[in-house]
C-alpha cells in the first residue's frame, strides 16, 4: 500500500493530478468538518443525459484517487436544483401541452408528464439515481428543494440578506445595463402562483431576514428563508459552495466563465472556495451540444442497451479536457479499448496500473476479462452469420475458444448479445457490399484457393500472415487497400477486424465460401437481407 500511494503522489493520470489539488487544501489541518466533500450539481429540467452520469463518473475517480494518497475520510453530495422554475419544456417527453401551463413553476410541483412521480423534478431525480445505482457509486442525494425548505440553507440565506450589496456588486458587473436594472439575486416563489417569479426587489431587510416586491401590483413580503424565496442560478452555486463547505466540483465548459462569480459569492458569504475542474463538452452526432431540453445525444439507458456499463465509464475517462462527439458508433470501440486495457493491467508495474483507466473505473479492484473475442469481432461474426440472437454466436465462439462457455465467460456472453442488437439495429440498416474491382478479384480468388488448401491449425496469426502476403504478392499499396477491399466487399462496412482473427473465428471453410458469394455477385444489394 505504501507503494502504490507513493506512486499516486507522482502519477500523472488526470484524477491522482486533481486529487493532490484537493489533499494541498489541507496540507496544515485536516477539514473541521471531518471529511473532504466532493459535490456534483444536476438540474432536472429535463431527463439526465449522459454529461450528467459524467460529472458523478468522474468526480468519482477523483475521490477514489484522493483515498488513495489521504487518510482524510470523504463524502460525495450529489445536489439537484429542483426548486428552479421550469423556463421551458422539454421535447422528449410527453404532454407537453400540459407542461407548458406550468412554466416557471418550481420543478417539484409540476406534474410528471410519465404519472409516476408527484412532480416532474421528482421522476428526474429518480431517473437519475437510478442511472447512479446502476453504477455502484456511493453518494448521499440532496435536494433544493428540501435543502431550503427544510431550513438546512437558513443560515446562509440569512448572510446573503445582510451581504446583499456586496452580492450585487459581483453579480451587476457581469450583466448588461439593461439586465442590471431588474436583476436581483433573490427569486421570490409566488404565495399566489406558485410561479418562481423575475421581478424586481424593492427592499431587502437584513435585520427582518425578508425582501419586499411588486407582484401584480401588489406590494409583497416574503421571508428569504423556509423555501418562500430561492437563489439565481449564479448566486446559488457559490452560496451553496459556502452553505456544505464544498471542497470539490467539477462542471461544463461552459460554466468556465463564470467561476470568479461563483468563487466571489462563495468567499462574501463566509465560504472557502473550492477547487475546481472543467471539462470539455459532449457533443451529438452533428456536433452540436448534448442538451436535456432536446433530447439529443445518447442516454444512458441507450449506451446500456448495446454494451456494459464499465464501457461508458471508460469513455468518461479519457480526455475529460477534449470535446467529445457521443453517438452509438463511439461504443465498439470503448467496448474494446477496455477489454485491452483491462489485459494489460496484470502485468504492468504499480506506475502503469495507476495510469491505467481500469484502475479508476474500478477503484484498484480490477477484474480479469473473459473477452476473448473482441466486440468488433462479434459484430462482424453476426455480419456474415446472419445471427438473430447470441445462441447463434457462440457456435463460432466454442470452435476458435472452446474453453469458453456462457457460464465461465458472462462477460463474452453478455456481449455477443449487445453485439446482435447492435448490429440490427445500426450495422444492418446502413452496410453497403460492393463488388470487387479486378485486382481484388484476383486477390480474392487467390484467397479462397489458399484457403481451401489450408490444412493447418486455424491460427488466426498464420491466417493474418497468409493475408498479409496475398496483398504484397498483388501489388496492393498501401497494404491498407486490400483490408479495406476485404471489409467492403465481404463484410458491407468500410473497417473491420484483423482478418485473420474473423477466419479464425468464423471458419476456413466458411470463409471460402463467403468470398465465393462475393465473387458470383450474390452479396451485393444483399445490405437488407
Amino acid at each position: 500500500m505504501t507503494a502504490l500511494r507513493d506512486a499516486a503522489m507522482k502519477s500523472k493520470a488526470w484524477p491522482f493530478e486533481e486529487a493532490r489539488r484537493v489533499l494541498k487544501r489541507y496540507e496544515k489541518k485536516d477539514p473541521d468538518k471531518g471529511y473532504v466533500l466532493f459535490e456534483t450539481g444536476y438540474g432536472p429540467s429535463g431527463l439526465p443525459h449522459i454529461g450528467t452520469f459524467g460529472e458523478v463518473a468522474r468526480t468519482t475517480m477523483i475521490r477514489r484517487a484522493f483515498e488513495m494518497i489521504s487518510d482524510i475520510p470523504t463524502r460525495l453530495f450529489c445536489f439537484s436544483d429542483d426548486l428552479d422554475g421550469m423556463r421551458k419544456v422539454p421535447e422528449n417527453v410527453p404532454q407537453t401541452e400540459m407542461l407548458r401551463e406550468h412554466l416557471q413553476e418550481p420543478l417539484t410541483t409540476v406534474p410528471d408528464p410519465f404519472g409516476e412521480y408527484p412532480s416532474f423534478g421528482a421522476h428526474n431525480n429518480a431517473m437519475l439515481r437510478r442511472f447512479l445505482d446502476t453504477f455502484g457509486f456511493e453518494y448521499e442525494f440532496i435536494s433544493a428543494t428540501e435543502f431550503y425548505k427544510s431550513g438546512q440553507f437558513d443560515a446562509t440565506l440569512l448572510l446573503a440578506a445582510e451581504r446583499y450589496d456586496a452580492i450585487m456588486e459581483i453579480m451587476l458587473a457581469s450583466l448588461r445595463e439593461e439586465r442590471q436594472q431588474t436583476y436581483s439575486c433573490f427569486l421570490p416563489i409566488s404565495p399566489k402562483t406558485g410561479r418562481v417569479l423575475y421581478v424586481p426587489i424593492k427592499h431587502v431587510d437584513a435585520k427582518a431576514g425578508t425582501i419586499t416586491f411588486d407582484e401584480d401590483g401588489v406590494e409583497t413580503t416574503l421571508p428569504v428563508t423556509g423555501g418562500h424565496v430561492k437563489l439565481q442560478w449564479k448566486p446559488d452555486f457559490g452560496a451553496r459552495w459556502a452553505a456544505l463547505d464544498v471542497d470539490f466540483e467539477m462542471y461544463g465548459k461552459d460554466h468556465s466563465t463564470n467561476t470568479p462569480i461563483y468563487d466571489g459569492i462563495c468567499e462574501v458569504l463566509g465560504g472557502r472556495k473550492p477547487e475546481h475542474f472543467s471539462y470539455e463538452l459532449f457533443l451529438d452526432q452533428h456536433g452540436q451540444k448534448i442538451s436535456k431540453s432536446k433530447g439529443n445525444g445518447l442516454s444512458i439507458d441507450e449506451w446500456l442497451t448495446y454494451a456494459a456499463t464499465e464501457s461508458l465509464s471508460y469513455f468518461m475517462y479519457q480526455k475529460p479536457k477534449t470535446a467529445k462527439r457521443m453517438y452509438f458508433d463511439v461504443i465498439p470501440k470503448a467496448v474494446d479499448e477496455y477489454h485491452q486495457q483491462l489485459r494489460a493491467y496484470p502485468e504492468q508495474t504499480p506506475d502503469q496500473q495507476l495510469a491505467n483507466p481500469v484502475w479508476h473505473i474500478h477503484g484498484g479492484d480490477v477484474p480479469a476479462s473473459d473477452m476473448v473475442v473482441p466486440f468488433q469481432m462479434l459484430l462482424n461474426l453476426a455480419s456474415v452469420a446472419g445471427a438473430k440472437d447470441k445462441t447463434g454466436l457462440w457456435g463460432f465462439i466454442r470452435r476458435y475458444a472452446p474453453e469458453a462457455s456462457p457460464e465461465t465467460h458472462p462477460t463474452l456472453d453478455q456481449a455477443a448479445e449487445f453485439a446482435v442488437r447492435y448490429f440490427n439495429d445500426f450495422v444492418a440498416p446502413t452496410r453497403v457490399f460492393r463488388a470487387p474491382t479486378e485486382i481484388e478479384r484476383r486477390a480474392l480468388e487467390d484467397l479462397a484457393g489458399r484457403l481451401a488448401a489450408w490444412d493447418q491449425p486455424a491460427d488466426a496469426e498464420a491466417l493474418q500472415t497468409m493475408v498479409f502476403a496475398i496483398g504484397r504478392e498483388h501489388g496492393f499499396e498501401p497494404m491498407k487497400d486490400w483490408f479495406q477491399a476485404l471489409y467492403q466487399v465481404l463484410l458491407g462496412a468500410d473497417q473491420g477486424p484483423r482478418f485473420g482473427g474473423f477466419i479464425a473465428l468464423y471458419g476456413v471453410t466458411e470463409t471460402r465460401a463467403l468470398i465465393e458469394r462475393a465473387l458470383a455477385g450474390e452479396l451485393v444489394g444483399a445490405a437488407a437481407d
